[in-house]
């Protein structure tokens, strides 16, 4: 690894933009090709502010959807000044076709006047060498530089060619002060330091699905969000169309990580929490961990469609449809047989039903055939509308509204023990009823887990709407009934589950991802295992790793390959004004600061941090360079991450939890949410499982 600028000895040199770049100024050259591409990038902006509408369009519809569209592209090509336009360059050596060449690789593609590339997106085939290119097998690469930026400032560069035995290899000091840089705001991508491993995911097809396992600061929330832009850019027309969304535990999580697409100039994914997806009903009530952990089970898929087709019943009586002076009439065993036919039938409930009156109608202009007369579509369509046929669709496979179907298990116990029979234990059903039945959809205290059970009764009916990609990150939290909800939304494209075995902090946690694949209706998913740590400190992932056989033997700790031990100390508390010490101390850093805290320990803190004017923000709010410090409650600090962490009371955090392995993976959590250092401060014993 050669070094032909150090990052952090920034060479000072005229602007490339005043100035010609010098021949022997290799710096002063990749100078004046950022200012180039900027400016080719303001050029292809100012092109598309340009179109006028009116020429290209012949109604308002059209003008419409293209001024949107031109207002996307335009946004799609803006110019962060703050966010370098390409991050390496790769020199080629005997690629057929491109003898020679160099390309730039950034964030988007950018083009001169003349159509030529002077920056290639990162997504395209010519820039895997980036990432995944070593001497071992250099791809063709004979060089491949590094860019250092301070802000949007080029400041440094750094070479390996991977073609010359004699150079040595080492690591990457711009690799590594990226990943440490520090951290202010909202997440950001990490397309200049996507490792090999992560990008062999982020790369790989549409077609199939895929579940990463990874440890705290694996990068796995960010190879999903890059995996999303990926297929955006090889599939754009497919997802254009059936659509992409991802799934956080969130709101918070969501605000958190809501930058990084836009920063890759993808402004189309939707992103909703399972709460989101789900939210046919006000949720106004809770539920117990026991009530929770039934309802969320598997098992109530079944008690649910046994409820649900337990309103259809076999027609007793005959239809007779009257038109003009000819009565036909359908007996009620060829009745039987066509509502029999369409119950083996693999339909949703409700286009069943919708089918039903066309096949009495059927029957009907069977017989009119028989009599000689030669009915179409039309008098079929007419004879389905009857009122006699309606009537006997309504009394046979009457309309079922999913809430009130919910409504009517969850207060009823003979309803839902006639229906729970060989599923659920007497225990379980009065665990799940309520104590007291509520009398309308609208007057009900309807819980999280009671919203999931609605959508599965909704899609039971109607089949959910299919997306070409989901995905799913800190998928360990969701229950059985959870994943059924997210899985109906892919049930026609691909997935990509995200999360950590050792994370699941909820008493229906996963306890395998076999287990959790199946569920989500992709149990061909390959599993990938990520467990080179790029975020947390060595010192600060070993000591959490200290909790790992306790709450998730089976997983392979995570390794830092941070070259910075980080900063680490645990310290005895006196009471919440060496809790504030502790702030203070890390806020004299640069960088993010989280306060993390068990959640009933939450206001006492807010409150003195207010009296002693150090300010702060909740989760899901903005840090700023003037307010860095945010206070988190414990059960939200999954998924986010600061430069320096404060966590107060671990005791506290373990004891909050239903259980003692909820909450050792709770501590597991907090723990691991540091970048560049940890201070663990404790009046009450730390819990043992910490021990040495």
């Amino acid at each position: 690894m050669s070094a032909s600028t150090p990052v952090d000895e920034p060479v000072d040199s005229p602007s490339p933009v005043d100035s010609p770049a010098s021949a022997d100024d290799p710096l002063a050259r990749e100078r004046s090709h950022l200012a180039a591409s900027r400016a080719a990038l303001r050029a292809m902006r100012e092109d598309v502010e340009a179109l006028d509408i009116r020429d290209v369009t012949a109604n308002w519809v059209n003008a419409a959807v293209l001024e949107r569209q031109i207002e996307d592209r335009v946004k799609a090509l803006a110019d962060l000044s703050d966010t370098p336009l390409f991050f390496g360059r790769l020199d080629y050596a005997h690629t057929p076709g491109a003898d020679g060449e160099r390309f730039y690789i950034g964030r988007r593609h950018v083009h001169d006047g003349d159509g030529d590339p002077m920056v290639i997106d990162w997504r395209a085939p010519v820039s895997q060498p980036f990432y995944r290119a070593s001497r071992k097998d250099p791809m063709d690469v004979a060089l491949r530089r590094r860019f250092g930026y301070t802000g949007g400032d080029l400041t440094a560069y750094e070479d390996e060619h991977l073609g010359d035995p004699a150079e040595t290899a080492g690591p990457s000091r711009l690799l590594q002060q990226e990943i440490e840089r520090p951290r202010v705001g909202p997440m950001r991508d990490i397309v200049a330091t996507i490792q090999p491993e992560q990008d062999e995911i982020v790369r790989s097809g549409l077609s199939g699905s895929v579940c990463v396992q990874g440890g705290p600061g694996t990068g796995k929330t960010a190879v999903g969000l890059h995996r999303v832009a990926y297929l955006l850019y090889a599939h754009r027309e497919r997802l254009a169309r059936t659509g992409t969304l991802v799934v956080g535990p969130n709101r918070s999580f969501l605000h958190y990580i809501e930058q990084v697409l836009p920063a890759l100039g993808e402004l189309t994914v939707q992103q909703a929490t399972v709460d989101d997806l789900v939210a046919h009903v006000e949720v106004r009530g809770t539920d117990d961990a026991a009530a929770a952990t039934v309802k969320g089970d598997a098992r109530m898929a079944e008690v649910l469609r046994r409820a649900l087709y337990a309103h259809v019943t076999m027609p007793t009586e005959p239809v007779v449809v009257v038109r003009g002076s000819r009565r036909w009439r359908v007996p009620a065993y060829e009745l039987e047989d066509i509502v029999r036919e369409l119950l083996e039938r693999d339909m949703r409930y409700g286009a069943a039903r919708d089918a039903l009156p066309q096949r009495i109608a059927h029957a009907v202009l069977v017989q009119m055939e028989r009599s000689g007369e030669a009915p179409d579509d039309r008098v079929q369509d007419t004879v389905a509308r009857n009122s006699a046929v309606k009537a006997a669709v309504k009394s046979v496979w009457p309309d079922v509204d999913p809430a009130k179907l919910v409504l009517r298990l969850l207060g009823e116990a003979d309803f839902l023990a006639e229906h729970a029979e060989g599923l659920l234990d007497a225990e379980e059903q009065r665990t799940v009823l309520w104590a007291k039945p509520a009398r309308s959809v609208k007057s009900a205290k309807w819980s999280a887990a009671d919203a999931v059970l609605i959508d599965e009764a909704a899609d039971l009916i109607r089949r959910t709407h299919s997306l070409g990609h989901v995905v799913l990150d800190e998928a360990q939290d969701l229950s059985p009934m959870q994943y059924r909800a997210v899985g109906r939304r892919c049930t026609t494209g691909s997935a990509t589950v995200l999360g950590d075995l050792a994370q699941g902090t909820t008493p229906w946690a996963t306890r395998s991802w076999d287990e959790a694949l199946t569920h989500l209706g992709k149990p061909e998913a390959v599993v990938e295992e990520l467990t080179a740590g790029f975020r947390v400190p060595t010192d600060v992932i070993a000591y959490a790793s200290r909790l790992l056989p306790h709450i998730a033997p089976g997983l392979t700790p995570v390794a830092s390959i941070r070259e910075n031990p980080g900063f680490f100390d645990i310290r005895r508390a006196g009471g919440t004004a060496d809790v504030l010490a502790a702030c203070r101390e890390l806020l004299r850093r640069e960088g993010s600061v989280g306060l993390i805290a068990a959640d009933a320990r939450v206001p006492e803190l807010a409150e003195r941090l207010t009296a002693e004017g150090v300010g702060f923000v909740a989760p899901g709010e903005e840090t700023t360079h003037t307010t860095r410090l945010t206070l988190v409650p414990a059960s939200l600090a999954k998924g986010l991450e600061y430069d320096y962490v404060v966590l107060d009371e671990p005791g506290a955090v373990v004891a909050a939890e239903p259980d003692g392995r909820t909450g050792l993976r709770r501590l597991y959590v907090a723990l691991t949410r540091a970048v560049s250092g940890l201070i663990v401060t404790h009046r009450d014993p730390l819990p043992e499982q910490l021990a040495l």
